[in-house]
Order: C-alpha cells, then structure tokens, then sequence
C-alpha cells in the first residue's frame, strides 16, 4: 500500500470560525470558512467537503461571484486568492497589504469591491479573458473617517453603498453619476452593522449596533441617474471657468484621476467631503430623507446588535444579537415575524439563500453553523464541533464512522462519507482522553477525566454503561480486547490500570505495578494481551487469561508516552520521551529496531518562548503512533504542524505531512519575525483592543464597553491522536485545526507491476476485440491505469465473469479484489461490480482466508462500500414507497370523488328527465283544453 502517496481529503470537526458565510447560486449550499481553509456543505444530500486550497492566516472574509464559479478568500493580514469552485484551484494570488473588512461582486458580475481601513477599492472582476493581473483596480472611494464595515449593492449594479464605524453610510457610484457622486447618511449613535438597498430602488435601510433601523428614501429611481460629461470635456469646462472667474484651485476638485510618472491612468480616485458635490447644470442632485426609525428590544447594554441580512424579494431583515437571539423583520413596516434563541453565544454572521427561505447563522464562540427555514420554523442543518481540543479519535471497524473526544466534555460520531457528526454524547463532565469502538462497531467508550468510562449503545443513542473505580481517579488511557468483553482504563495519579466486564459494567481487577502515569494502553489484536507503558520507562504486558498476571517487562531507555500493536500482533511500537520510536517482539520481549525521529518533528517556536525552535526541539518527542492497515509503515505524531511515516523494514523517513499552514495559530514558524520585535520585547504579545471581540461582553464593575480583563491567545499546533482507516485507504489526525483526513488517490498514481514492452493500451484493445477477457485483465493490471481496467471490467459480458474469475491467477485476485472494492464505492453499477464480488469471494475465498492479514484491509473496504449503498438505496426505496402510496391513495380519493360526481350527475339528469315528462304530459293537457275551448 503506498501510503506515503495519500493527499488531503476533508476536514472534520470544524463547521465555522471565523468571517461570512455564502450561499451557492441554487441555494442548497452554504460556503464557511474554516480557519484558513472554505468548507462546502450540501445541505440536500447532507455532505460536506474542504475545498484543498488555504490561505497564509485565517480567513476574515470571502465573496462569491453571482454566477457561483469564483470565489476571493481575503484573509486577517490581507492576503487574497482567486479560487475556482468548479475546478478547486488557485487562480491568483493579491495582497491588499491591510486587513480587509468585507468583499462583494457587484450583481452583474463584472466589478467587486472590497473595504479596508477608511477605504472601498472597486476592481474589474475576473473575466473570461486571460489576464496577467486578474485584480485590476478601477477606482478607490473615500469618505468615511473611520473603518468600514459592510458594502451592499443595488440591483442593475449603478451604486453601491458602504457602512461606517464613524456611525455614517456612504453611497457612491459605481459609474460617473452627474447627479450622484456620493452621499453620506448619518442618524445612527453606534457602528453600522448593516445597510441595504431596496429591490431596484435607491431607497435604503440602515442597522447600527446600538439596535436602530433608519429607513431613508430617495427621491430619484434607479433609472433617474444621468451620465455626467467626460472627463476631458469637464476638464476643459473647469479651466475655462477658472481663468474667468479664478476661484477654485485643483486642490479644490471632487474628482481626479491618478496619474503616474508615465502619464497613464491608473484608476480614480473620488473623495467625499462635508460639502455638497457640484450639481451639473439642469441635473438635479439626488436626495435622501428619513421615512422611519425602528428600535429593536434590548435586554440591556450587553446584547448589542452583532450581525445583520437582508432579503429584497420579500423584503425580510434578520437581525442577530450578542446573546444569541435572532428577529425576523418585515420592512418597510418593522413587522415582527418571529424572535427566537439559536445559541448562548454571539451570532457572527449571518447570510439568505437566493430564495429567501434558509437563513444561514455562524457563532464563532462555540464554532456552531445553524442553517434555519424560518417558514416551518425547523432546522435544516445544526452542526457543531469540539469548540475546545480534540483529544482522542477511533475508527469503526468497518471504516464507516469515526468517533472522537474533546476537552469540551464531549463525543461525537461521525459519518465518514458525508463528513458531519450525527450523535454527540455530553454525559462526561469533564475532559475526555481517549475513546474507542468495540468489535462490533455499535458501542462506544470513552474514558474521562471525571473518573468514569462510560459505553454508549449507537443503536438507541445512550449511556448504558458506566464503569468508576473504587477511588476518585483521572482515567488517561483506554483499551478495549479484541472481544469486546473487556475495558481497561489507566490512571494518572494512581499509577493502576482499572479492568471491568462490558456485560455486567463490574470492576474485575486492579493491575498495579507502574511506578508513574500511565500514559497509554493497548491490545493485541489476536491474543489477549495488554500493553501498558507508563512514565516509569516501561512497558509492561499482562496477559488476560493467566490471573492477569504481568507476562513481560520491556525497559524503555526514557519515559514510555505511546504504545500500539501491529495488525497482526507480531510487533509492538512504543513512543518515548527522547524521541525514539522502539520496536520490540511481543513474544519474546527483544528490541527489533529503533528509529530517531527527534529531528524529524521541526518544532516551531512559540511567541512566549525565549529559546530557539531548534533547542526546544531536544524536549520534545512523539505522543501518538498508528500502524498502517498492511503493517509495512506506521505514522508519528506530537507537537509540531508535521506527521511523520516511516518505513520499518528499513526505519527510513519516507513522507512528511505537512498538518497546516495557518500562521494565526503559534508555534508554525522556526524563526520569530525580527520585525516584530521590540526592546519591549514581541509586539504580538501585546493585547490590543479592550475584549470587544467575540464572545457576549459581560462588563466588569466601572466598565462601561467591553471587559478589560479579556484576553486573545493564539492555539499552538499539535497532533493529539492518529488513526489509520480499516480500509487502508485513508487515516486521520486530530489536530489543532480540526479532524484532517487524507486518502489514497490512486487515479494519480502511475505504478505498473510487471512491466513489459509488449504491455501497452493498444496490445490491450486488441486483446479485447479477440474477446480474450482474461489476457486483457491480466494485461490492464501489469500496466495499472484505473480508466483502462475500468474500461476492461467493464467489456466483460455478465455471462463470463464466472469463467474470467476461476482462470485469474492468485497474485491478481487480490488486486482485481481490491480495485472491485474501490470502485464500487463511486460507481453505479451495482449489480455488476457485487457479481464481480461474489465469484472472486466464492471463487477463491479458501485462498483469500490464508491470506487473511493482508486481505482485511480489502474486505473491509468492500464493505464499507456496500453498506453505503444500502443505506442510500433504503432511503431511496422507503421514499418511493411513500411517494407510490401518496399517489395510491390520491387517484383513489380522486376515483371516489370521480364516482361521487357522476352519480349526482345521474341523478340530475334523471331529475331533469322526469321534470321533461311532466312538464310534456301537462303541455298536452294544455293543448287538450285549448282545442276542447277552440270547439
């Protein structure tokens, strides 16, 4: 298995931290920005997916185009990249050399603008057309005199508007206006939060923090704006007046251009001023007035206003406050729809999709994205991750679902597949410290540092066991027997290892011996024998079946910090604290090999440190190992932004991955920033601001805004735990930055067996044509290109898959197994892929069995591959049973309505006919009368 050839796949754990959100252009999905990373999540299929492209520090805020293909990530120092979400590549590289506040495309698509310092820069938006620099400004717009805020843009993209910390809101024109240059608005006492244009309307709402809506109108339409007069004919204009009248100087101007030492232009400048601009002769300017004031109900000066958005369809204002509730307003009247509490936690953010009908919520607090229809008042997307570290993480056994544990207290499962977690267990009241899938993969423990193990039961989603010990102790380690049936937890401040029943929940026994910590324990996968090594420098194993007495004792040369068996149980690996990873054989209790891998670490230095990256290096060390599937590599993990596999056989370094490249966290860099650096000593040490940040301000006595007693830190990079997928196709690493899984693509990987130069696409074709099926298997094998075995497979009629199967030989039942199992998992063709299956599995499964050790990983992921078809087929056919009885049950009221309808038209015409008589009987004796009279 080419491990080391596995690339970033997708970040769990993480939903939102920091920035806006979007909407995609159908509006079933939401973009979030993760760190210094975007996630997509569709919220139709449920999945969700990281987009393999980051940023240099977290992202503070990111664009989409209108029609959904581009998207500018801009992060805290601002630093942009132009990225394509059709193809998920990087663009172009732009750095606004300050922080940006906010970027939005104009509706047409051909102009975005974004906002930094007192400043909105107005650029060409990328186009069709190859371009050297694809951000080219056009014009830069000055007004405001303090920060802005937020940007909006009217409908056919004439104006834009732009929101202000000095409490005012500028509009200005995205085009030479005569009778609109720009416009302040003020009447807020507090930062806008949030200004919006009417639907194809110059007319505007404004929000500021304090909890005020202005509603302004404007006595000009859209379509009301005039062209004023070119540049140079104004030019010439103005001079004329000026050597009449000579009263204004150039200084003077509203409007100039930037010119450079070449004497071209390189965009415009347009400078607001507290005068009035000059109204162009028979143009009348364009005004605004105030219509309305709204206030919304506040709980007092804590729950300030955070976040805001705007509908123009409906014309519906969702508002979000420090406290976490959030009002539905419809405007222009300030109708109050609904007021609800989504979370204790400031909302940050908040986006609409295109049809008005999701509202989109992101609290950076507790890193929650809430996806709510106000309409059925019902969530369609609530996901959360550990808001704290994560700490531990397992993999089911059939590499479906991963459950991890975090200092917030919490476990949670994940779905693998669709990348979201679908149960939290909150019963701990503490850290949790490791966790752990029994055989079955339908039970999951976890240990805690307040002194319980708990089991819970994923069938009914509940605690059904928890397992104490006889005195109060922090549980670090945990293991769980090849069975299930045992649970041993280790203690730190007791130095035992604490052994229960999973069937009775009873404490059986109490394994004492260690001098120290013990810092991890570990199973055997095929005997029952329990690895445990500790601060005491050793490793010691118990054996399960002999009174649990100790069978070996393996001397470390420093303190033991990890512990993991092989699959196939021949050789143990453990962690130590001078950096060395040891490997000894269980049975007979020798060292095998060792490897140095201190070096290897590349510890960054942190902000607070006085030392080098390179001196504290020497204290530092691995904290977790995992095998791969195969055995043949095993990965290392500790403090430090690197992942290391290494080669056993010939304890050699074969890859190092890199975890992030996110500067915002500490420790990324082995070298400080002389720049930064003052007699004082670090100015990234200095805390700025007075805690206005996230978070809902709880004033301290005789503060009146925000809490000085507030501080930022910045999280240091670590790998706190790894685990390698059953399939043997991917593994993951809890990190500092969230739960990152790599997989193994192997439509990159060129690696032929057997190569020959007979071995070509064409010798194959041919070998197709012949209808020699399995000459052209063997053939596409040795040359090991996926579309042509695809193709190959694929031309195999149904009928010969019997006959092609016994004829393979051994060495490529394995490989056409494992492609099988690959396959089916992306691939439609059920039946054909599972017939394929099913003759190599009953073909060879006597051979297979034999060869069972390097053939799990396989079977593993074959089944991993067939459970999720079912799953989506139950679904699908549940659904349209359901959708067959609805239109069952629909014709037959249509059916009893048809027969009710006819029946009463029987009747009437029956009725009808009946009156026809009598009215024809008494027409005759009319008749009768008048001829018995005329005689």
């Amino acid at each position: 298995m080419v491990t080391f050839l596995a690339g970033f796949s997708n970040l769990l754990g993480a939903f939102y931290r920091h920035g806006n959100l979007c909407f995609s252009k159908d509006g079933n999905s939401v973009i979030s920005p993760v760190g210094n990373r975007i996630s997509v999540f569709d919220l139709k299929n449920n999945k969700s997916e990281t987009l393999p492209v980051s940023t240099t520090k977290n992202i503070s805020c990111l664009g989409i185009s209108p029609d959904g293909n581009l998207a500018i990530l801009i992060d805290e120092d601002g630093a942009a990249i132009l990225v394509s979400l059709v193809t998920r590549a990087v663009l172009h590289h732009h750095h606004f050399h300050s922080p940006v506040h906010s970027v939005s495309f104009s509706p047409d698509g051909r102009k975005f603008v974004i906002t930094k310092e007192n400043v909105a820069l107005m650029y060409h938006a990328p186009g069709r057309n190859r371009e050297f620099n694809a951000f080219a400004l056009d014009k830069s717009y000055y007004g405001p005199f303090d920060e802005t805020t937020c940007i909006d843009w009217t409908d056919d993209s004439k104006c834009f508007a732009v929101g202000s910390k000095d409490m005012t809101t500028w509009i200005f024109g995205a085009e030479r206006w005569a009778n609109l240059i720009y416009y302040s608005l003020g009447g807020h006492k507090d930062i806008i939060v949030g200004c919006f244009f009417e639907k194809d309307s110059l007319d505007m709402y404004t929000v500021s923090q304090e909890g005020t809506l202005c509603v302004w109108e404007s006595d000009t339409e859209l379509e009301g704006l005039r062209k004023g007069p070119k540049y140079s004919e104004r030019k010439k204009t103005e001079e004329e007046k000026k050597k009449r009248e000579e009263e204004e100087s150039n200084e003077d101007d509203d409007i100039e251009d930037i010119v450079g030492e070449d004497g071209e232009t390189r965009g415009d400048v347009i400078k607001g001023s507290a005068d009035t601009p000059k109204q162009v002769e028979g143009i009348k300017n364009v005004r605004y007035s105030q219509r309305s004031k709204h206030y919304f109900n506040k709980e007092g000066d804590f729950n300030k206003l955070t976040s805001a958005a705007f509908h123009k369809k409906t014309r519906i204002l969702v508002t979000g406050f420090a406290s976490g509730a959030f009002h539905l307003h419809e405007l222009p009247e300030f109708d109050l729809i609904h007021s609800l509490s989504i979370s204790d936690q400031r909302i940050s953010t908040i986006a609409l999709n295109p049809t008005g009908d999701w509202i989109g919520f992101g609290c950076s607090g507790l890193g929650q994205l809430l996806v709510w229809e106000w309409q059925s008042e019902s969530y369609v997307f609530k996901q959360q991750g550990h808001f704290n570290n994560m700490n531990s993480l397992a993999y089911s056994p059939d590499g479906q679902y991963l459950v991890t544990g975090g200092d917030d207290g919490k476990v949670k499962v994940w779905n693998t597949n669709s990348g979201l977690c679908f149960v939290t267990f909150t019963e701990h009241s503490s850290s949790v410290t490791n966790v752990a899938f029994n055989s079955s993969g339908f039970v999951v423990v976890s240990a805690s540092l307040d002194g319980t193990v708990r089991a819970f039961d994923l069938h009914r989603y509940r605690n059904f066991r928890t397992m104490t010990s006889p005195r109060p102790a922090q549980f670090s380690s945990l293991a769980l027997d090849s069975s299930g049936e045992l649970v041993c937890a280790g203690s730190q401040d007791s130095f035992e290892i604490f052994l229960w029943s999973m069937q009775t929940g009873r404490l059986l026994e109490v394994l004492s011996g260690h001098e120290g910590p013990v810092s991890n324990l570990c199973f055997s996968p095929v005997q029952s024998v329990l690895a445990s090594v500790s601060w005491d420098k050793t490793v010691r194993l118990w054996d399960m079946l002999d009174s649990w007495q100790t069978k070996e004792t393996l001397r470390l040369t420093s303190d033991g910090l990890a512990v993991t068996y092989r699959p196939d149980g021949q050789e143990l690996a453990v962690a130590s604290l001078d950096g060395e990873i040891t490997f000894w054989n269980p049975q007979t209790g020798g060292q095998t090999g060792s490897i140095a891998g201190r070096h290897d670490l590349q510890m960054g230095r942190k902000e607070t440190e006085k030392i080098t990256a390179k001196q504290s290096a020497k204290g530092k060390s691995f904290t977790c190992l995992c095998y791969s599937a195969d055995g043949e590599s095993i990965l290392a993990g500790g403090q430090s932004k690197f992942v290391c596999i290494y080669n056993i056989k010939e304890h050699v370094l074969m890859k190092k991955f890199e975890i992030s490249c996110n500067l915002s966290l500490d420790a990324m860099e082995e070298f400080l920033d002389r720049r930064k650096m003052t007699e004082f000593g670090s100015l990234s040490l200095v805390d700025e601001g007075t805690g206005d940040g996230d978070g809902v301000a709880l004033s301290l006595p005789g503060v009146k805004r925000g809490d000085m007693s507030s501080r930022r830190f910045k999280p240091e990079i670590r790998v706190s735990s790894l685990c390698f997928s059953p399939t043997g196709r991917s593994w993951a690493a809890a990190s500092t930055e969230g739960l990152l899984i790599y997989s193994l693509d192997t439509s990159l990987v060129f690696d032929p067996y057997d190569l020959d130069m007979d071995v070509t696409p064409a010798s194959i074709r041919q070998q197709m044509k012949k209808k020699e099926w399995a000459s052209a298997i063997l053939l596409s094998f040795r040359l090991n290109e996926m579309p042509l075995i695809r193709e190959v497979l694929e031309a195999v009629p149904y009928n010969q898959i019997t006959v092609v199967c016994s004829s393979l030989p051994d060495v490529y039942v394995d490989k056409l197994l494992n492609f099988v199992a690959s396959t089916l998992e992306k691939s439609n063709h059920l039946q054909f892929y599972l017939s394929w299956a099913q003759c190599l599995l009953t073909l060879h499964g006597q051979k297979l069995k034999n060869r069972s050790g390097a053939v799990l990983p396989t079977v593993q992921q074959l089944l991993k591959s067939i459970q999720r078809h079912s799953d989506d087929l139950s679904k699908l056919c549940d659904w349209n049973i359901y959708n067959i009885r609805y239109a069952a049950a629909l014709s037959k009221q249509r059916g009893m309505k048809r027969t009710a309808a006819e029946s009463l038209s029987d009747e009437e015409d029956e009725e009808e006919e009946e009156v026809a008589m009598d009215s024809g009987g008494d027409e005759e004796n009319i008749l009768n009368e008048s001829v018995v009279v005329e005689n």
